[in-house]
């Protein structure tokens, strides 16, 4: 499959912890943010990582990632995460992300401020054993939901 899903969103709070001297997210951390939101894409289907792990002995791996930043983000920002589908394999699925700063206003009527792209990135993840680190293919169950949210 080929075909980009429709975003799944997830948001988040920037934390002291994720900026670095400069009072800006570390580079580094959208990376963190972007594995946040894909575990609470899975969520969404009503699976946990850990329960999978379990029952199928499958785990997914970063197998690659590119990410553009584009603007800064400072503490307290409250971002606004998403998840694309853009390729589904039967053992690796290919994400687009993107972070995105929300106003701080209020969101009332007359608040028509607009959210800031901070980073896009395209994550590569593969299914694999457990155990052995092999490719394997995506659980049945899973597949199924990623295919029907497309």
């Amino acid at each position: 499959m080929s075909a980009a899903s429709s975003p799944f969103d997830w948001k988040i709070r920037v934390y002291y912890e994720d900026t670095d001297t400069g009072g800006v997210v570390f580079y580094a951390n959208y990376l963190k943010f972007f594995e946040r939101a894909r575990t609470e894409w899975l969520r969404s289907f009503g699976f946990q990582q850990q329960h999978l792990a379990e029952t199928t002995g499958a785990i997914f791996v970063v197998k690659n990632t590119s990410v553009d930043y584009i603007s800064p983000s400072r503490l307290d920002d409250e971002l606004r995460l998403t998840v694309v589908v853009e390729k589904l394999r039967n053992a690796s699925i290919e994400f687009v992300q993107e972070a995105w700063r929300l106003p701080s206003g209020n969101g009332g009527a007359g608040d028509n401020r607009e959210a800031t792209l901070l980073a896009r990135g395209r994550i590569t993840v593969v299914c694999v054993d457990a155990a052995s680190f092999r490719p394997q293919p995506i659980p049945a169950e899973l597949l199924s939901c990623i295919k029907a949210a497309s």
